[in-house]
């Protein structure tokens, strides 16, 4: 393993060092579909030789040029192919065609940018990530619990979220500042139509910038008082006891709204 003095604070790198937990990450990845697993920051290939006893094959991404050398080195018997890429711009599809399985130990920097940009990807079928515990919390939390957010609704919109265990500190290298969970991502068909995302997407940011706010003053630049009386919303609600598909009902109504005005 690489140790623990060459490791590059850009990279956000915590390499997991429990075999046992490793195993049931690799077990894991049997909840979500994909003909083609891809594990996203393999660093020294704790996880990746669990993963080899699961599925024939397996491409590895990783952007640290001196981890590459070692996965190559390690696995140079093994079904394996080394990427060396930045998965944040890696064109997933056209770089490796297939359904893909997606798994990974992410640095917490780049989590929810990552999930998005694979949410974007047709071809992948699932995810299985391991990240921070607050993260997972979020992203799985219902409407009304304090972790509901921005981030709850825009990947719920977009697949199914099942929180998995939690994993402390001590089964990394260097052990974190904070725990990290397992969560589970099946994306679904989308809840909001392709035209009507962007207006989704701002109304979704709108309301939770001022989340302490009720609608009708985080939204009013959107909805007047007719307006919730046609959506049949109270307007004195606050955004996250508001489900999906009540935000997609607004996205929807608003969408049509601007596409109607003269």
């Amino acid at each position: 393993m690489k140790r623990v003095g060459a490791l590059k604070k850009r990279f956000g790198q915590h390499f997991l060092r429990d075999p046992g937990v490793a195993a049931r990450i690799a077990d894991a990845c049997a909840l979500v579909d994909g003909d083609r697993t891809v594990e996203i920051g393999p660093g020294a290939g704790a996880l990746t030789c669990h993963l080899l006893t699961r599925f024939p094959h397996l491409d590895l991404v990783e952007i640290d040029r001196d981890l590459i050398a070692g996965l190559q080195d390690r696995f140079q018997a093994d079904p394996v192919t080394v990427h060396e890429a930045d998965a944040l711009r890696l064109p997933f599809c056209r770089a490796l065609p297939g359904r893909l399985r997606v798994v990974g130990n992410l640095p917490y920097n780049i989590s929810s940018p990552l999930i998005f940009h694979l949410l974007a990807q047709d071809c992948v079928a699932g995810m299985v990530f391991l990240l921070q515990k607050e993260v997972v919390d979020r992203l799985a939390s219902p409407p009304g619990s304090g972790d509901y957010g921005r981030l709850s609704v825009m990947v719920q919109a977009r697949c199914e979220v099942t929180a998995l265990f939690t994993v402390p500190a001590q089964a990394f290298q260097p052990p974190p500042a904070v725990e990290s969970r397992l969560v589970a991502l099946r994306p679904v068909a989308p809840r909001v139509p392709l035209a009507v995302q962007p207006t989704f997407s701002t109304l979704v940011a709108e309301a939770f910038s001022h989340r302490r706010k009720m609608l009708r003053h985080s939204l009013r630049g959107h909805f007047g008082p007719q307006d919730w009386e046609r959506l049949g919303l109270d307007a004195t609600r606050r955004p996250e006891t508001l489900t999906v598909d009540e935000f997609a009902a607004l996205a929807r109504y608003a969408h049509g709204q601007v596409e109607s005005s003269p």
